[in-house]
């Protein structure tokens, strides 16, 4: 089964050992183990044989891709490793949604190597659609990361050649996700997470923003201005508010320059945002002072607060973030 598997998934059985898949793709076994480790895979022993042509192929590419005059090895190391962790995600997530599809058969239909290997066929059946649209994806990805570094460029908010940029940083946070999650079972747990991942994320795109990453019961996320980040958490906080069956959800938000690395963002404004939503009421937003100053007046209400203590950031003066009484 294992062997089905791997030859349908990867296109072509095993042939190769590594030292064989590095002769034939012409690259050094130094720079060969570091690619494999940075796709997330261990090294296997010289004897194994463990490669398919496909592997020699992206070899072969990588080595293409070296010899352009703006790439270097530790730059195709760093794509290959973001390559690695979010293709790792992606077929965790797709093994699931497998698993759901069989384990939603009725209990007369246990699941069999046959049901497996049906699978395996949908999965081979499904891949060149799967495949193209994973690469459209991407161009749109990359289109809209290179529209906003030309666009912070133009206003001279950012050096995009340092990585860093002048953002908006928000975080959302289910309140008391740790006690909920003990009363759940996994399939009720996983339900819960992926709707309001779903939610949030929808939120954000919506209003211009983009989810860096979800922490299970958080979502990271940036906006290019303040007021795009103060209607995110707004809308976010009262999306939650109004829905009796889902617990309330903390919003914190922050401006000011970050360091952008790897898709992840970094810096004061990160900690920040951090430190207000673990401190804000549930269903409320908390703003920093420096979001307040750069949003438009009219369209929202800050009132602050007590200052407050704020690990690792000294006393910070919050900000309720609201809309106007009508």
């Amino acid at each position: 089964m294992a062997d089905d598997i791997e030859e349908t998934l990867l296109g072509g059985p095993l042939r190769y050992t590594r030292r064989e898949v590095e002769a034939r793709a012409g690259v050094s076994d130094d720079f060969a183990r570091r690619i494999w480790q940075a796709l997330g895979f261990p090294v296997p022993p010289d004897d194994e044989v463990a490669f398919t042509d496909g592997d020699v192929a992206a070899l072969v590419e990588i080595r293409g891709v070296l010899s352009h005059d703006l790439v270097d090895e530790e730059t195709v190391l760093q794509l290959v490793r973001a390559v690695g962790q979010t293709m790792g995600r992606l077929a965790s997530w797709l093994g699931d949604v497998w698993l759901q599809r069989l384990g939603a058969l009725p209990s007369e239909e246990p699941v069999t190597s046959d049901l497996v290997t049906a699978a395996l066929v949908a999965t081979e059946e499904l891949r060149p659609s799967f495949e193209r649209l994973l690469l459209h994806g991407w161009r749109r990805q990359l289109t809209a990361a290179g529209m906003r570094a030309a666009a912070s460029t133009a206003a001279a908010r950012a050096d995009p050649a340092a990585g860093v940029a002048l953002l908006a940083v928000g975080f959302a946070d289910v309140v008391s996700f740790t006690r909920l999650s003990r009363s759940l079972d996994g399939d009720a747990l996983a339900g819960f997470v992926e709707r309001f991942e779903w939610a949030v994320t929808h939120i954000v795109a919506e209003c211009g923003g983009r989810v860096v990453k979800t922490l299970g019961d958080e979502v990271l996320f940036v906006a290019p201005a303040a007021d795009a980040a103060a209607e995110i958490g707004l809308r976010v906080a009262e999306r939650f508010n109004e829905d009796p069956d889902f617990p309330k959800v903390r919003v914190g938000l922050a401006y000011g320059e970050v360091i952008q690395r790897l898709g992840d963002v970094f810096g004061t404004p990160v900690n920040m945002a951090a430190r207000l939503t673990s401190t804000a009421y549930p269903g409320t937003v908390l703003a920093d002072a420096g979001l307040v100053s750069a949003l438009p007046s009219g369209p929202y209400d800050a009132s602050g607060l007590r200052p407050r203590p704020l690990q690792g950031l000294g006393r910070v003066r919050p900000f309720l973030l609201r809309r106007p009484k009508a």
